[in-house]
């Protein structure tokens, strides 16, 4: 079963006594599966808690895609997490983060080429397979890109869509930090997306540094949603419609007021965009 097209928020343990307290109206929460691999605990007691009254959208952060190899051993964890939750989305990243034994605390850019799409298909197509269930694949937040690239990342997502059948997580503030960083337009980057394949948009914040050839955005989760980036956000819903809308926000987390207020401003966008498609 799809999310619901109304926005949701990343589930932050010290806001659950307002969650438990306060039954915000929200379309889902999420959680990065990582964060619940252990067997139980009071993480999975809060969790099973907030399942019984809200969808659930589980989010990767380790499988690594893009990487030489998946690792099943963590592929089997996130199996066992998705089994004992049944979430309604589950999305990774298309990024790298290890290689043999070494892990890294990022989520490493790719090249895009035939061989590389060839490998985070066979991939995609192995995750799918080991869930039972359809991954939605995330559009990156680079700041570097590959002379060796054959195509465009819209194109590469793209392919691999059609290829794998996987569907698509739209995150407009990485849209609006590459686009910054490689100097070239988001809203041609919206044209050229495959919207037909988003089940989920991620809207963030960004930091921003002054560098002698024009603005670096790095993609930290730290900050409310940019405005330039709730304009992009609001133009995707104009060639979209409505859509499931994390606000993600992992570090310098608020206090659940503030957090909350970045929700209902993207439901108050969403339930524009279905307000005029009703009328219609």
């Amino acid at each position: 079963m799809p999310l619901p097209l109304a926005s949701g928020l990343g589930f932050k343990p010290q806001h659950f006594p307002a969650i438990r307290d306060g039954r915000p109206d929200l379309g889902f929460f999420e959680i990065h599966a990582e964060n619940y691999m252990g067997a139980g605990g009071a993480p999975h007691a809060m969790l099973r808690a907030i399942r019984q009254d809200y969808a659930l959208s589980i989010h990767g952060v380790g499988l690594s895609i893009g990487g030489p190899a998946l690792d099943e051993t963590h592929l089997a964890r996130v199996r066992t997490l998705c089994d004992r939750y049944e979430p309604d989305s589950f999305s990774e990243h298309l990024a790298w983060s290890s290689h043999g034994a070494e892990y890294l605390n990022d989520l490493l850019p790719l090249p895009y080429t035939r061989h590389t799409l060839d490998r985070v298909c066979d991939h995609v197509d192995r995750v799918q397979e080991a869930l039972g269930r359809r991954l939605l694949l995330e559009n990156p937040a680079t700041y570097v890109i590959f002379a060796q690239s054959e195509m465009p990342e819209a194109e590469f997502l793209t392919r691999i869509a059609a290829r794998t059948g996987c569907g698509l997580l739209l995150d407009i503030n990485n849209v609006f930090v590459s686009c910054t960083n490689h100097r070239t337009d988001p809203l041609a980057y919206l044209d050229a997306f495959p919207l037909d394949r988003v089940g989920e948009i991620h809207l963030g914040g960004h930091d921003e540094e002054d560098l002698p050839s024009g603005p670096l955005l790095i993609d930290s989760h730290g900050r409310a949603v940019a405005e330039p980036v709730w304009a992009l956000y609001a133009a995707l819903l104009d060639r979209s419609g409505p859509q499931p809308t994390l606000i993600e926000w992992d570090n310098d987390v608020p206090d659940w007021p503030a957090l909350a207020a970045e929700a209902a401003r993207a439901e108050a966008m969403i339930a524009d965009r279905r307000h005029h498609a009703a009328a219609e």
